[in-house]
């Protein structure tokens, strides 16, 4: 519970959370069309080029499109919940100073970073979802699509946005307003290109030496977990060891990027 003015009754710390992040929710919403567009234009531009257009042509096996759809649903999801976290602290942190009203809210500091992982979650789940159908509606039949483990896809999409809803805030603790083009050029660009979205990470079999350094990329693990569970016919990782690296990596985000929110907050 946390007091609020003299003679008031005491704010549930739970209505003040929820309270930010439906105000959170609702921004989002009446810029559903901006965010959607922004979020899931190069995941859909990937998937008519590579899954419609070259398989049209002859120049990528039909087949392709299997590996190709989980990675690029991950992708979206991913871009879409870093960005969501991240573009808003650099600004916040920054010139517009917004920050300030939400760290003046009667609730703890670290629910306040706690809410920010929360909406940036919400949202990478919603690129991903818009994607998935659209995806398929895109590249026609895909060989052995399907959605018997529908738990099990939501459970991946849940954990790994999450994931990246954490590494969000941890680079939107990190970074200042002039080096946001650093985000894009030296972390985003070769996430993407070495996450395992255009190729199983089972065919780096050989490269070992690429198949072990791409460990390191959260990607990764998004991807060969929409693999495991929407194209298990798709050479994949263990469903259980994926679980277990984004648990550890959502973990992992969350401590070094609440530290960094911590001291950004009290400087």
């Amino acid at each position: 519970m946390i007091s609020g003015h003299e003679g008031d009754a005491p704010l549930p710390v739970s209505d003040v959370f929820f309270a930010m992040l439906r105000r959170d929710v609702r921004v989002a919403r009446r810029e559903l069309p901006f965010f959607l567009l922004r979020t899931t234009m190069q995941p859909l531009l990937l998937m008519v080029v590579f899954g419609y257009l070259l398989p049209k042509m002859g120049m990528v096996a039909k087949g392709y499109t299997a590996t190709l759809l989980p990675g690029v649903v991950s992708l979206s999801l991913a871009l879409s919940a870093v960005q969501s976290v991240s573009l808003p602290m650099v600004a916040q942190f920054g010139f517009s100073k917004e920050i300030e009203d939400r760290l003046l809210a009667p609730i703890p500091s670290h629910l306040v970073a706690l809410e920010l992982v929360t909406a940036g979650t919400l949202q990478g789940l919603l690129a991903g979802l818009f994607v998935l159908p659209v995806g398929r509606l895109i590249m026609g039949a895909i060989p052995g699509l399907g959605f018997s483990n529908a738990v099990q896809v939501f459970s991946v999409m849940l954990l790994g946005a999450a994931t990246f809803s954490a590494l969000g805030l941890l680079i939107g603790c990190a970074i200042n307003p002039q080096q946001i083009g650093l985000m894009f050029s030296s972390i985003i660009g070769p996430m993407i290109f070495f996450g395992c979205m255009y190729y199983p990470w089972k065919g780096l079999d050989t490269v070992p030496v690429m198949k072990y350094a791409v460990l390191v990329n959260p990607l990764v693990y998004v991807a060969e977990g929409m693999r495991a569970t929407l194209t298990p016919g798709v050479p994949h990782m263990d469903l259980t060891a994926i679980s277990l690296a984004l648990l550890t990596l959502l973990l992992l985000f969350w401590w070094l990027g609440l530290r960094a929110f911590m001291k950004r907050a009290v400087t």
